[in-house]
């Protein structure tokens, strides 16, 4: 297992939301969200395998493995029977998460992302670019299907590990989570944003449809990267479902 960069954001000892966030940036994604969350909930969140300030080791990245650093990350610190929110490749590990750990997810909260993100070798060839030429052979593209507003996002993006960010790749290329997704039973909230190209607003819609009872919302002027576009909406759209659910 990778070393990780976890952390507390909230030390409350309420209701516990542990947040995964998407590939190519890092847990600060969720700030403006966090800071408009009521206080007394019990907040986590972490940078994925390959990212922000945890380990980036050489090779391709497993699904399982991304999801078993989530495991790690919620039994350290010591959130259970958690709602978690995950942003694109954050989403995908939160279904699979869910699926392996009902124990750890109450409910979902499944951001800009899907249960299969197309076909592998896309994904392959945009791992072996990253590593033949770094973070700037995928900026234009990625930057273009983002469709974010907000100011900084690419400059963010070129920190990001190329090995860390082609591993993960490596490990979306391999995932189909349809019918393990379509096994879950437990409140789910979906969410898009109208500019993405990413995942579009149908893509997401048609994943978290796979969980009966779940619930949709759209942020208008949000692309991929949702929470930073619009934190406002994204955070009431959070807290208006953790109070359906009873979680507040």
């Amino acid at each position: 297992m990778a070393e990780l960069s976890i952390f507390a954001q909230k030390k409350g000892h309420g209701a516990p939301l542990f947040l995964i966030h998407c590939l190519g940036l890092d847990h600060h994604v969720w700030n403006g969200v966090i800071a408009r969350l009521p206080d007394g909930l019990s907040v986590g969140v972490m940078d994925i395998r390959g990212h922000g300030h945890s380990e980036a080791p050489d090779g391709a990245y497993t699904m399982g493995g991304l999801i078993s650093d989530a495991e790690a990350a919620m039994e350290r610190l010591g959130l259970a029977d958690a709602v978690v929110v995950g942003l694109s490749v954050g989403g995908m590990i939160a279904q699979g998460l869910a699926v392996k750990r009902l124990d750890l997810v109450r409910e979902l909260v499944l951001a800009n992302t899907a249960a299969k993100f197309g076909q592998a070798g896309p994904w392959e060839d945009r791992a072996e670019a990253v590593l033949q030429g770094g973070m700037e052979a995928v900026r234009a593209a990625t930057l273009k299907r983002w469709q974010s507003r907000t100011e900084g996002v690419g400059e963010w993006l070129m920190r990001c590990d190329r090995v860390g960010y082609a591993g993960v790749c490596r490990a979306i290329a391999g995932t189909d989570f349809y019918t393990p997704t379509g096994g879950l039973r437990l409140p789910a909230l979906g969410i898009a944003g109208s500019w993405d190209r990413a995942t579009p607003p149908d893509l997401v819609r048609e994943t978290v449809d796979l969980i009966p009872g779940s619930r949709f919302a759209l942020l208008k002027r949000a692309g991929h990267v949702s929470p930073l576009d619009d934190p406002d909406q994204f955070a009431a759209h959070l807290v208006t479902f953790l109070k359906e659910i009873g979680h507040i």
